[in-house]
């Protein structure tokens, strides 16, 4: 074997279609900081606003989003997380060895359309906040009817774009920084506007105890009622919307592309700070601060926009949660699309792709109609993907445990996979039927279809070959993952060690960072609990506005400071 002639093999081959190299693996600190970021999104204030048109219970949101959101987490944690990093590849690269060239790139470009479209939403919405800073009119119809939004969109992609096509570790970083802020902001929201509320309801500004709380997401919140007068969702209906809101990316397998960079598989739990923090959490303030900022314009919730919401909720700072929250979301589903579309066009580096996506994706953002789609987009993009990962998960998981081959397909040379492709198409029509004949929630569709296409994907990949065993093309599967291995441990030597960086300025700049979170909670905590009437509230929220703001771009400054120096360290070893 001639081991110089493997590793120039493996140097033509782009890293992203090899496995994760150890040495590029994380700890959960990355993880906690990532799923945070972009969980908390610029989506959570018209999720909270369709929580209220739904029709939902204030008990019924309270207990159905946590059991719902664990869900999630355990999704990630018993389906994802075990795969990824078993493998180190992502979904597309692992498709690629068990489906054949049809239909990964059937299944890739239908990715790179989702993701670029999800991303484009969140671009408009970040958009959005900046039209409402500089008063260009609201955009209403489907396409852009003023040339300032187009310019904002674009400016705002270009930041997008740019981050996204540094990969994984430059999305981390963005989210990690961003993460902390985010979750404070939500939660300061919240406290800024249940007294205004309270004082609709109440006739006070703080609710005492419970039963003041509950009264007061019954009356103004989540009243049981729907936008149409009539009696809304349950608690069943809850837990599923929670659970499902991600399944393309859990049951789907899609965040294998980030989980595959995790050291340990239990890290799949660290997916919950963006379901207990951003699915939980924000959900519920965003009600609040939706119903608060409703109440101090004499508006329904559902007619306001997240523009409206985050400045009365927030001030000035307001803006700014929109408009990173919104990156944060489009910059990981941007790095996901140029991931699949590398996956498609593998003779160009995942930086050409994403950027080449990312520019079809800015010019997608300039017609609004995309955000006030993005939840029927979300909901069935799930139910497209989740018979791809219940594929992935039985050949997985499934095969080796019944005496079938993983990998078999490609030992083969199987450049069509007919099991794989008819499972998907029967999976869908199964999906879709059940949703057409109404048997259950739409939001727990994807439970029955995962599992349906589970069972036909193992009755037809044995009637193709799958019970047979591969002993000479296993050998070499094996021979080659060790070569990979070799390889990459060689080119890790060439790299720069990690490096902690404990100067004394670093750590001041991480106090002030700290402490300007710190002091906005405060601030919070002035305006909900020292708000004796409505006109020391009023003169509290003004306070809160002003110094929030300071304390957010204190934040920002410190804490990316702190980022520049300690890469500065590490590239100077």
């Amino acid at each position: 074997m001639n081991t110089n002639n493997d590793f120039q093999q493996f140097k033509n081959i782009d890293e992203e279609q090899l496995p994760i190299a150890k040495n590029k693996l994380h700890d959960w600190t990355h993880f906690a900081g990532l799923y945070a970021a972009e969980h908390v999104a610029a989506t959570e204030f018209v999720i909270g606003a369709t929580f209220v048109a739904l029709g939902a219970k204030t008990m019924d949101i309270l207990l159905g989003l946590l059991i719902g959101n664990v869900l999630a987490v355990l999704s990630w944690t018993l389906i994802t997380s075990p795969i990824a990093v078993d493998t180190r590849l992502s979904l597309y690269t692992y498709l690629n060895k068990i489906a054949g060239d049809s239909m990964t790139k059937l299944y890739n470009w239908a990715n790179v359309v989702i993701f670029s479209v999800i991303s484009a939403a969140m671009i408009t919405v970040s958009a959005t906040a900046v039209r409402f800073a500089f008063n260009v009119p609201a955009q209403l119809n489907w396409y852009p009817t003023n040339l300032w939004f187009v310019l904002i969109v674009f400016c705002v992609g270009a930041v997008v774009v740019s981050i996204a096509i540094y990969g994984f570790n430059a999305v981390s970083e963005f989210s990690g920084v961003c993460a902390p802020w985010l979750f404070v902001m939500f939660t300061s929201g919240a406290m800024v506007l249940l007294p205004a509320l309270s004082l609709d309801v109440l006739g006070k500004t703080l609710p005492v105890g419970w039963n003041d709380f509950m009264e007061l997401g019954d009356q103004s919140i989540w009243t049981g009622i729907d936008s149409n007068g009539e009696p809304g969702i349950g608690l069943v209906e809850v837990i599923g919307f929670a659970w499902a809101a991600n399944t393309i990316t859990h049951f789907g397998l899609i965040d294998m592309a980030l989980l595959r960079f995790a050291k340990k598989k239990i890290y799949g739990l660290a997916t919950s700070t963006g379901m207990m923090f951003g699915h939980y959490v924000a959900w519920v303030a965003a009600g609040i601060m939706g119903a608060g900022a409703a109440v101090i314009l004499g508006k329904s919730i559902v007619e306001l926009d997240p523009g409206d919401v985050a400045y009365y909720a927030l001030g000035w700072s307001g803006f700014v949660i929109v408009i990173v929250a919104g990156w944060t979301t489009a910059i990981t589903n941007l790095y996901r699309a140029g991931l699949a579309a590398q996956a498609i066009f593998y003779n160009h580096s995942r930086k050409k792709t994403t950027l080449t996506v990312g520019l079809v994706t800015i010019i997608i953002a300039c017609f609004p109609f995309v955000f006030s789609q993005i939840l029927p987009l979300l909901t069935y993009a799930g139910l497209i993907v989740v018979p791809v990962g219940a594929i992935v998960f039985a050949e997985h998981q499934i095969f080796p445990r019944i005496g079938y081959t993983r990998y078999w397909s490609s030992y083969r040379n199987l450049t069509f996979s007919t099991p794989a492709i008819a499972s998907w198409a029967l999976g869908l029509l199964f999906g879709f039927g059940l949703n057409a004949i109404n048997v259950i929630s739409f939001f727990y569709l994807f439970i029955p279809t995962w599992i349906f296409t589970i069972l036909v994907y193992t009755f037809l990949a044995k009637q193709y070959g799958a019970n047979k065993p591969y002993p000479e093309e296993e050998a070499k599967e094996k021979q080659r993952n060790e070569n990979i291995e070799n390889f990459q441990e060689q080119k890790a030597k060439l790299e720069p060690k990690h490096v902690v960086d404990n100067s004394i300025f670093s750590r001041i700049l991480k106090i002030i960072a700290i402490s300007a979170l710190i002091i906005t909670l405060i601030l919070a905590g002035i305006v909900l609990f020292g708000s004796a009437n409505e006109d020391i509230y009023e003169a509290n929220r003004a306070q809160f506005y002003t110094y929030a703001f300071v304390c957010t771009i204190c934040y920002f400054v410190a804490d990316y400071w702190a980022l520049q120096r300690r890469k500065q360290k590490q590239s100077n070893t």
